[in-house]
Formats: C-alpha cells, structure tokens, sequence
C-alpha cells in the first residue's frame, strides 16, 4: 500500500471515528443531570423572557432536532455560544487555547529532551551506582501525584520563598502601563510559568527517561550493535549513532501522544495555578453545564488526539526504513 493510500484510508477512519465522539458527547451532554438555564436565569425575568431566551438557545426543540443542528452548524464553522459567557465558543477556544499550547508544549519538550539525554546515557553504563539512582528518581517522578506535586511546588516557590507568582499568566498591573516593552511582558509570562512547567516537567520526565532507557537496553542487544563493536568503532559512536536513533522511536509515539493529549490544558494543573487555557475552561464549563463550551472543548482534543495519532504513524515511516504502509 503507498502512502497517499495510507493516509486516505486513515483520514476517512478518523472522520467516522469523530462522528461518533461527536454524537456521544452531544447526547451524553444533553442527558446528564442539571440544567444550565438554571444558572443564566435571572429571578426577575417574567415567564416570556426566559421563553424567549429557551428559544434564542435553540432548547425548545426536541433533542434530535438539536442534534441536526449541531452538525449542520459544526460543519458550517459554528460551534455555538456559550451560555456562561454569551461569546461564540470558537472565540473564547482561541483566546484560550495558545496559553496552553505555550505552557504544555514547551514542558512536553522539555522534559522529553532531557529524558532521552539522560535515558541515553544511563543505559550504557547498566547496573551501576548512578544507573540505579537515576531510575529510582525517574520511577518517583512518573508516579508523583499531580495535584500533590502542584500543590507542592505552589506552596515552597510562591508562598515559602516568595519568588514566583501565586496564580495567573501574567501581571496586569505590569501590562497596563504604556511604556512596558516585548521583553517584559515576555520575561513576566515566564516567570509565571516557571512552576506549572516545572510541574508537568517532573510528571513527563520520569516517563521519558524510563522509556528511553528501556528502548536502549533492547536496542543493544540487537546484531548490528556487536557488528559496529567488531569493527572497533569507539563506544560513543555506537552509542549516539547507532542504538541512540532506533531507540528514540517509542519516545517519538510518547511523545506526540502527550503534546496531544496536553492540549486539553492538564485541567488539574491549570486549575491549582489559575493558569487561563483549556484545561481550565474546559472544568468551568462542565462544572457549570455549559454545553457548547465543553463540546467544543472535547472536540478539539478529539481533533488533535486523532491527527497526531496519524502524524506519529507517517513520521515512524521516515525513521524507521523498515516500515513500509
């Protein structure tokens, strides 16, 4: 099978499996308890404004009809207003989603990076003092409970030391004043970053540099390692140039998987540091029974989850010569 042929068929797989998360959200939204009108009603209104207002949401129509609509606006590029906000839900995703993609991207890269550095080098010296410490280490760090550990680090860098911010992106009373330049407002965004990133960077570490290692131990078993030692190529050539490569493929699929799944924000991560992405949003609108905000929401993980599922596949074609589609 080529490759154009490949990815046809995965595209029109992904289309039907997103159908279907389609459908179940809609309808498992819609059936869950609790009313959202609940919440944007006020008690002064009159019987015929809050028919009016029922109508204006389009909930006075039976649920398949709602269902219809839903996909005949999606495809049209309308993901509906949320109900909290009273803002179309595209909008209030876009304001969100690069403050996320910031944060969790670079912590994803991060950590990834330094993972299989290290992983790298641990593996080629098995067994020993340092090799068992390192694992060790790594193993605490990919069971550390998120939520502990952020709460953690909030508590010795902010309030302890007091030398990162408490909450938030940035510092509006920086922002405001007219002569506050580029580098500021950027050196002000990292600095609030530096303990949600340090956060997600311990939880990501650990997984990268165990399955680094591991990979690394297979790899070196393999024929073509003793074939590179009986030629007398020096060690730290077969190391980085020979098993090193083979081994990086399972991180690769780590990788994309965690830069996809981050997307929706690490919502317990976003929510202990009011940090304003996804995650957060995504909390508050099903807290809330805002249904176009969490649909929305939950579509766009879908979205990024299911295409870099797809990415992964197509880019261990290019590093493995092996796989063929």
């Amino acid at each position: 099978m080529s490759l154009k042929r490949y990815i046809l068929r995965r595209l029109v797989e992904m289309a039907i499996i997103f159908w279907i998360i389609q459908t179940v959200l809609f309808f498992l939204f819609h059936l869950a308890p609790g009313d959202p009108l609940s919440r944007m009603v006020d008690p002064g209104m009159t019987h015929e404004e809050e028919m009016a207002l029922i109508e204006q949401l389009g909930l006075h129509e039976p649920l398949g009809t709602q269902y219809l609509y839903f996909l005949g606006n999606f495809f049209r590029g309308r993901f509906g207003i949320s109900f909290h906000y009273g803002q179309p839900v595209a909008r209030i995703i876009a304001q969100r989603l690069p403050n996320t993609i910031l944060l969790f991207t670079t912590a994803v890269i991060l950590s990834a990076l330094a993972g299989t550095w290290l992983g790298k080098l641990i593996s080629w010296r098995k067994e020993n003092r340092v090799d068992k410490l390192v694992t060790t280490g790594a193993l605490v760090c990919h069971t550390l409970f998120l939520p502990w550990i952020a709460m953690l680090l909030l508590w010795f860098g902010a309030f302890k030391l007091g030398w990162f911010p408490v909450n938030g992106m940035i510092s509006p009373e920086l922002w405001v004043l007219p002569r506050t330049t580029i580098l500021e407002k950027a050196v002000d965004i990292t600095w609030h970053m530096v303990l949600p990133m340090a956060t997600l960077f311990l939880i990501h570490f650990g997984s990268y540099l165990l399955i680094m290692r591991s990979s690394m131990l297979d790899t070196l078993t393999e024929d073509y390692i003793f074939t590179a030692r009986a030629k007398g190529l020096p060690e730290k050539i077969i190391r980085d140039r020979h098993a090193a490569p083979n081994a990086r493929l399972p991180v690769v699929t780590s990788v994309g998987l965690s830069l996809a799944f981050s997307i929706n924000g690490g919502a317990l991560t976003e929510t202990v540091f009011s940090w304003p992405g996804i995650g957060r949003e995504l909390v508050f609108a099903v807290s809330n029974n805002d249904y176009p905000l969490a649909l929305g929401c939950f579509l766009l993980i879908a979205v990024v989850v299911l295409t870099a599922n797809l990415v992964v596949d197509i880019l261990y074609g290019y590093l493995d010569p092996r796989i063929r589609y």
